[in-house]
């Protein structure tokens, strides 16, 4: 009678400045011999060291995936960090939003490895015994991405699981840059797609909008559903937005200023405080809309990760999946890069409202990171993401999900000031109640 598998899975993450420049390292290995099958590291730009500790168990567990190894696998995942194997546990309380939902997507994979008949349990470790996930999320925190699937090299594979890892170059923005080449246009767009004309260099800011009540309860708010306007935090976050997006302007020379939001409220209420910030008039454009729900739209992930476990994981993996009603992520895409193109194409310096679903699209893009990993990316509500594109057609990621302003208290007297100068948003923006 065969033994069943069993595989090891350690994982880190780090942060300096916590906030600050951060990144994670997982692995895997057979529990057995000891023999290491993968490894993954990952900046992420500026994030705090729980934010990365959790996206590093979702590294490992999305690793076990996909070398195919999940079926009967008995997986124990071992961490240094106490709150994120007490929380995976169910002993402690998560009140994070962002840790909340890393939670969800790394319980989602522990369902999809329970369902392929595997186990998973989490065991803490004192630092000194994590000591290679250590290194690979510092290995990521200076800049560089590693994707290695040993267990697929050893068997000769030419596929995607073939080593690989990515040094960042440093870049003129706040945070860190991914890749140490800029990215041709023509490699942005697919082959049906136009590629934008550029008029001069064009500096992209995405912000991601500030939170709702649904962002707060973990609710999907999709295009075509409930439209709930910014919460009191939400607004506050989105002041302390504009503040960032003046003083990164500030630091250069940003050109003619557009400011572009989606047509759902939160994105308009949160580009329009970044406008008057400004001085600019704020345009909107509904190819930045979130993706579509349908049905689902207004559910609790939990719910739906109780109720629609393997539905959800077609969401992430599958790009001609929609939930009913609602929009597949090929429909999302395609929509996303004619309000790219049409972005960059403006020059100067464009600054867009919009959603997390729409950032994974623009970053799956601009790094080459696919549908179903680009979910590993945090995004968190009014972080700041930059992108470059040069007038010779090159495009760079300056910097994901810079989050300072939001934890900064030099931002304080910014901040008093725009509260006293920013002007209520009037009925028309926020229109009817949700």
């Amino acid at each position: 009678m065969s033994l069943r598998p069993a595989l090891l899975v350690e994982a880190d993450g780090g942060s300096r400045g916590n906030p600050g420049v951060a990144g994670y390292g997982a692995l895997v290995k057979d529990a057995r011999t000891g023999e290491l099958l993968a490894e993954r590291a990952l900046p992420l730009g500026t994030a705090s060291n729980n934010v990365a500790e959790y996206s590093g168990l979702v590294a490992g567990l999305e690793a076990v995936l996909d070398l195919g190894l999940a079926t009967d696998a008995a997986v124990e995942v071992r961490m240094d960090s106490k709150l994120v194997v007490e929380q995976m546990c169910g002993r402690w309380k998560i009140k994070h939003e962002d840790m909340r939902r890393l939670a969800l997507q790394a319980r989602a994979l522990v369902d999809r490895i329970q369902t392929a008949g595997g186990s998973v349990r989490f065991t803490w470790i004192p630092r000194e015994r994590n000591g290679a996930a250590d290194a690979l999320s510092n290995v990521a925190m200076d800049g560089r991405t590693v994707h290695r699937d040993l267990a697929r090299e050893r068997a000769g594979s030419d596929g995607p699981g073939t080593a690989e890892e990515t040094p960042a170059a440093a870049g003129p923005g706040t945070g860190q840059v991914f890749g140490d080449a800029r990215v041709p246009l023509t490699d942005v767009f697919v082959s049906d797609e136009t590629v934008p004309t550029l008029e001069g260099q064009t500096r992209l800011v995405l912000v991601r909008h500030g939170v709702t009540d649904f962002t707060q309860g973990h609710r999907l708010d999709g295009r075509g559903g409930a439209d709930p306007a910014l919460n009191a935090t939400g607004l506050a976050q989105a002041r302390a937005a504009a503040v960032a997006v003046r003083r990164l302007l500030d630091r250069s020379d940003p050109g003619r200023v557009t400011v572009v939001s989606s047509s759902l409220r939160r994105a308009r209420q949160t580009g329009q405080v970044v406008a008057d910030h400004l001085g600019v008039a704020r345009e909107e454009d509904a190819d930045w809309d979130e993706q579509g729900f349908g049905s689902w739209d207004g559910r609790a992930m939990p719910d739906l990760v109780r109720d629609s476990a393997a539905d959800l994981a077609r969401l992430r993996h599958d790009l001609d999946f929609a939930p009913p009603g609602g929009e597949t992520r090929r429909e999302l895409d395609r929509r996303v890069g004619a309000a790219l193109g049409r972005a960059i194409s403006r020059g100067g310096t464009v600054v867009v409202a919009t959603h997390r679903g729409v950032l994974m699209s623009v970053l799956g893009r601009l790094l080459g990171i696919d549908h179903s990993r680009a979910w590993s990316v945090a995004t968190a509500p009014t972080s700041l993401t930059a992108v470059e594109v040069w007038a010779d057609g090159g495009v760079q990621v300056e910097f994901v999900n810079d989050t300072h302003h939001l934890y900064d208290p030099a931002f304080a007297e910014d901040l008093a000031q725009l509260e006293a100068q920013v002007r209520i948003l009037d009925s028309s923006l926020e229109g009817p109640p949700a």
